[in-house]
Parts: C-alpha cells; structure tokens; sequence
C-alpha cells in the first residue's frame, strides 16, 4: 500500500484543452507559490494560466492545506489538466508539476527524503519525451533544528541525480525548483552560506546537469529573491541534462508577478528545443538558434 505521500493527485483532461504544446519546444515556468491563501492562490493561477506557451509549470512552496488545493483546482480549470501533486503524510510544503500536455506520466520520486518536495514525471510533448523533476529544499529551520531538513533532502538529492538520468535516458531532462542556495561567485558574495551548501549546487552539474540561466547568461547578476534589506540571492534555478544543454533557447527570470504581490519570488522560465523531426528544423539551426540568443 503506498503512503500518502506517494499518491499522485491527478485532474480529468478536459474535452477542449486551453493550450496546444508546440512541437519544436518545450516552454516551462517554475513559480514560487509563498503558501498562498486560497485567494491568492487563484489569482496565482490566473496569472500563470495567462503566460501564453507555457506547457509545464512547476509550483515550489505549494501549502498541504486549503490554499494549494485551490491552487490546483484552479489551475486545473484554466487547462492545466494533469498535475502531479504529491501529499506529505503531515503538514508541510509541497512541489507541483502542472502540465497542459495530456501525456504525463507521473514516476516515483527519485528522492527518498520529503518526496512531496520533489515530484518526477515524464512529459510528452510533440511526440518526445522529457524528464521532469520538481525540487523545494527546506530552509535552514528553526533554532533548534537549524538545518536538519535542509542537509537532508539536500543530501537526498545529491545522491537521485545519478538515477534521476539513468531513468529517462536519451531524452531532456529538466529539473527546476527553490534551491535555497546560492552559486560559488554569487553576486554580491553572502557569507552565511556554508561549504555543504556550496556542494549541494555543485553536484548538479557534476552529475551531469547544466545550469541552464548560466549557459545563456554566464556573468550576468540576477536575483530571484529579496530580503527585507533589498538584498538580492538567485535561489531559483533550472537545470538540463548536459547532452541537451545546447537546445536551450532561452531562459530568464521575470519580477512582473512578485512586484504585484503575487510571489515573493521572481518567476524563472525555460524554452528548450526538442529532438528534431524529419521536415523539422535540425540541430544546426537549433544550434544556431541557441548561440544567437546567448549573445
């Protein structure tokens, strides 16, 4: 019998979806949800909903309660007709993958720690398969427990990326979520982050995923988060299994939704080529494509 936390929470496919996926790419929003109430949580759909092209959408931060169930019936009747949404056996967070392709298969959780925090599932669109792997890590915590759940789930992590890719092998695989850490030469420098934390970032790559912001964007300073002094972390981020990095074709962060109030966090978007078809357009334009839009 599986646990709570293992059941998926699926929505009936609706018989006109809103959106039909392209077949040359895949457009994905990651959006921090901040435990909404169920008011804001329907203004969060109608807001995401209203993004024209996006076909997946991951949610971090989502409440166990009334205000993510809104989230999710609401999401649900703006054409986001599958949504994997894992259950936490107790009260806690939870990550949300939406989708508007009706082909979405959910899979087990590749992180054994907090799986309500790290939904998976395989995604086509177009005719071609995505891996998909959503991640909210826990914040330091309180005094008593400081950074008990983040080390971890972090550790978690670090220890599925490997299976995560040997489970959706020769296909994209993106994973995207609220890393609650930031990069070695973050701009400007916060000294509170600690060497672990540091490695945590550093094992997505080294487990074959590339910074996919990073890749288009190697040196520009950009934030996803502000602390009450204006200081500014680029908590969120989007990765893509290194093979397929070279079909990024853009990805960038937005502060629209956060400067209305919607979020505290920006919301970060991913456009990533698919394989090409016959008659479609081939790896040199995409490749072309890519290197134009880094510049």
């Amino acid at each position: 019998m599986s646990s709570p936390a293992e059941k998926q929470l699926s929505l009936i496919t609706p018989d006109e979806p809103a959106h039909q996926p392209a077949d040359d790419a895949v457009r994905l929003l990651l959006f921090n949800a901040q435990h909404a109430s169920a008011a804001r949580s329907r203004r969060q759909a109608e807001w995401i909903a209203g993004q024209e092209g996006a076909d997946i959408a991951i949610l971090t931060e989502v409440s166990s309660t009334q205000g993510g169930d809104a989230l999710v019936t609401a999401l649900g009747e703006r054409g986001y007709a599958t949504l994997v949404a894992p259950q936490p056996s107790k009260p806690d967070y939870r990550t949300v993958i939406a989708c508007r392709s009706s082909d979405v298969r959910p899979v087990p959780s590749p992180v054994t720690v907090t799986p309500h925090r790290a939904p998976a599932a395989r995604v086509t669109i177009g005719g071609h398969d995505i891996g998909v792997l959503g991640l909210y890590v826990p914040s330091r915590g309180p005094k008593d427990q400081r950074n008990i759940a983040k080390r971890a789930f972090q550790k978690a992590v670090t220890e599925s990326l490997p299976r995560l890719l040997a489970a959706f092998p020769d296909m994209p695989v993106i994973v995207a979520g609220d890393l609650n850490v930031i990069e070695r030469r973050h701009q400007p420098p916060h000294r509170v982050f600690g060497e672990w934390e540091y490695a945590f970032y550093d094992s997505f790559q080294a487990a074959g995923l590339t910074d996919a912001y990073r890749h288009l964007h190697p040196d520009e300073v950009a934030h996803s988060w502000f602390g009450l002094t204006g200081n500014g972390f680029r908590f969120d981020h989007l990765f893509v299994s290194t093979p397929h990095a070279v079909r990024v074709l853009a990805c960038d962060y937005h502060q629209e939704a956060r400067e209305a109030g919607l979020t505290d966090h920006a919301v970060m978007t991913l456009r990533l080529g698919l394989q090409p078809t016959p008659g479609g357009q081939g790896e040199p334009q995409l490749r072309a494509l890519a290197d134009s839009r880094s510049k």
